[in-house]
């Protein structure tokens, strides 16, 4: 089987209906698509992308009150968040409807629902009457995909179409919002910035660590976005470290001292300006490429701890994470 790449709305549903496989465009990442309804379907989400089954999937419609039906109980605060940001980069995980299945919540009493920022994927959802679960379309542990042609070079083999959508905008997962006793809580940080959720919320928010198992969410393992090379993280303020010939660094900004003065070095500058956004865009087709080389060591600077900074960060130290 090798995937077909396709920018038809009416095929990409055909498929969906008959329980094949679909990778379809976000604003965050590419996710990869199947009838949340059909456990089969589901299990084979599971299959393509080796993905264990404790990790709960996200589903998707294409409208608030279309998804939130798949939810028990909605905090008032929940709904606030839905109608300040959806359709956007933010996951809701909320007590859920009996319909759902076990597989799609890995046997949790709650599900992550989501309204994507996409305009096929938005008319897609629209056009079936079921929600789509989808986790993003690579092996499980890799480096998220942001083009269709990410999906085509990781999965090509294993799933039946591509939506292309082009590029995806934001190129972070969504942030995931939950609210465990009633509090909420960033469960993941993503593309939505966590001073973003507190300034519609009017107060401050909790923020959860990393899981190893058992996750209350999608993306919280602590060893996650591997690019398949040993990487470093050196905090911004730190000195560079003694490095092998023919080593990699992941910087950002054009004030950073790796950008002179280091020509052994394979520099990958995130954003040359300093912009978190342009550097949140380009952080997995960077990972990408460095899986692609053969380099000794990578060094990865982290960048500002603020907006999107926090997730960028939260990224590259998982990237770097062993076992």
């Amino acid at each position: 089987m090798t995937a077909i790449t396709i920018q038809s709305v009416p095929l990409a549903a055909k498929a969906l209906r008959q329980g094949e496989l679909v990778a379809i465009p976000t604003e965050t990442v590419y996710g990869l698509g199947a009838n949340a309804l059909n456990q089969s379907a589901v299990a084979n989400i599971f299959a393509a992308k080796n993905r264990p089954s404790f990790d709960p999937l996200i589903i998707h419609q294409s409208s608030a009150d279309r998804i939130l039906a798949y939810a028990r109980e909605i905090p008032p605060e929940a709904r606030l968040l839905a109608d300040a940001i959806w359709p956007g980069p933010l996951t809701l995980v909320l007590p859920k409807q009996e319909s759902v299945p076990d597989l799609v919540s890995a046997g949790l009493s709650t599900v992550a629902l989501r309204v994507p920022n996409h305009p096929l994927t938005l008319e897609l959802l629209g056009a079936v009457d079921f929600p789509v679960a989808a986790p993003s379309a690579n092996p499980f542990g890799f480096v998220s995909p942001t083009t269709a042609q990410h999906v085509k070079d990781q999965l090509g083999d294993k799933i039946d179409y591509i939506l292309d959508g082009g590029a995806c905008r934001v190129g972070l997962e969504s942030t995931i919002v939950g609210f465990p006793n009633g509090v909420a809580t960033v469960l993941r940080k993503g593309g939505l910035a966590v001073e973003k959720i507190e300034e519609i919320l009017g107060h401050s928010v909790e923020v959860k660590t990393h899981s190893n198992s058992r996750p209350e969410a999608p993306g919280m393992l602590s060893r996650h976005y591997s690019p398949g090379v040993a990487m470093l993280i050196v905090e911004e303020s730190a000195s560079l470290p003694a490095y092998p010939a023919g080593s990699a660094a992941i910087i950002f900004g054009k004030d950073n001292k790796l950008v002179a003065g280091d020509s052994e070095l394979n520099v990958f500058n995130l954003s040359p300006s300093g912009d978190l956004n342009e550097a949140a865009r380009t952080l997995f087709a960077v990972l990408r490429t460095i899986s692609q080389g053969n380099y000794p060591l990578v060094m990865a600077f982290s960048v500002p701890e603020e907006g999107l900074g926090l997730a960028i960060n939260d990224r590259l130290r998982r990237a770097a994470a062993r076992e």
